[in-house]
């Protein structure tokens, strides 16, 4: 489904609306100290928007939008730092279900993770992280039983759909785990940043069922929508703490000057805005190569999961900088974005795998 630009932009703007008045700072805080992580009720009310069912099909009670528009939210929900499986339910999940499930699979899991009422999570990668197909470390028996190991597994501990990707006697196969299935075990891991949740899976022999017969190639593609999403939250987040660094040279008076009319602050402030203006295009060209379906669409993505992932970081650690010694206290939210960031630099494949694939994309 094709939306215009200004319907893009109502509803971006009615996603932040929304997290402005139920995802402040103080909302974050408060929430990633909880068990489960995540307000279940924002989630209801993300669900309402449509926002979790922004990838899912019509039929299935989703919106249909595509990249674009997955892009566009994501840069508010990053903004907000919203403590909620959004990129692993909302998008890994139900792209890997339209991906590589039956039209059974689609018209049984899409719709309970369209209207939240279901919460999806996808196994992807062994202890090692690399998330490619060599880093696999689960393994599937000729009757469907896994057993092994599955790291990085976000928000893991709450969710009730769980695909996991696994080696089969034929490539890689992708398969799901009835939650309380035989000897099966998730593990909470210890994240830097509380408002990403993080498990480990362990599998002895744990019955499964296989969804189709597809193999990593459906895995990449729901990656690829999980990297543009990753992207539009880097860019909304770092953008959210760039502007909030402006603010405070602004404002901040010493030796009788604004902070801000010190030279260095200045040329600072300017490298760091060049940063997130190229993060942006790369996060949006990326959207809009996907969405068109184009040959280079998988450079694009790759080129934007280094491009805003060190932008995010490079540009959340200088505002502490910036802030001078208020910046360094945990009282100040610099510190929230830092840990986003530090945690964007690892999930679904990092800087250097993403390097690797923008230069094979380019015959290099």
């Amino acid at each position: 489904m094709t939306i215009s630009v200004s319907e893009r932009a109502e509803l971006r703007s009615a996603v932040g609306e929304l997290l402005a008045d139920k995802c402040t700072e103080q909302d974050v805080r408060r929430v990633m100290t909880t068990d489960e992580g995540f307000d279940r009720d924002l989630w209801r009310q993300l669900a309402e928007q449509g926002v979790l069912g922004m990838l899912v099909d019509e039929e299935h009670g989703g919106l249909g939008f595509g990249a674009l528009e997955l892009e566009a939210v994501a840069e508010e929900t990053g903004a907000a730092l919203l403590p909620a499986p959004f990129i692993s339910s909302a998008v890994l999940t139900v792209a890997l279900v339209q991906a590589a499930g039956t039209a059974e699979d689609r018209k049984r899991l899409l719709p309970g993770l369209a209207d939240g009422t279901a919460i999806g999570t996808v196994a992807i990668t062994g202890k090692a992280g690399t998330w490619t197909p060599d880093g696999v470390g689960v393994r599937a028996d000729a009757d469907g039983r896994l057993t092994g190991e599955a790291h990085y597994v976000t928000w893991g501990q709450v969710a009730d759909v769980l695909l996991v990707v696994a080696r089969t006697g034929d490539g890689v196969g992708v398969f799901e785990v009835a939650p309380d299935a035989e000897r099966f075990t998730r593990t909470a891991a210890t994240v830097f940043d509380p408002t990403v949740r993080l498990s480990t899976f362990t599998f002895e022999a744990t019955p499964a069922r296989r969804l189709g017969s597809a193999g990593w190639e459906a895995v990449q593609r729901a990656l690829d929508h999980a990297v543009i999403a990753s992207a539009g939250e880097q860019v909304g987040g770092a953008r959210r703490i760039f502007d909030i660094t402006i603010e405070y040279l602004k404002t901040r008076v010493q030796f009788g000057r604004q902070i801000g009319s010190f030279q260095a602050l200045k040329h600072m402030a300017a490298d760091l805005l060049l940063e997130l203006e190229n993060a942006t295009s790369a996060a949006q060209h990326a959207a809009a190569e996907q969405a068109a379906g184009s040959d280079g669409a998988a450079g694009a993505i790759a080129l934007a999961g280094f491009t805003c992932a060190e932008a995010y970081e490079q540009i959340a650690m200088s505002s502490i900088q910036m802030h001078g010694g208020i910046g360094f206290t945990w009282e100040h939210p610099a510190h929230l974005y830092v840990r986003r960031a530090r945690t964007g630099l690892q999930l679904f494949g990092g800087p250097r795998l993403h390097r690797e694939r923008y230069l094979v994309s380019k015959g290099a």
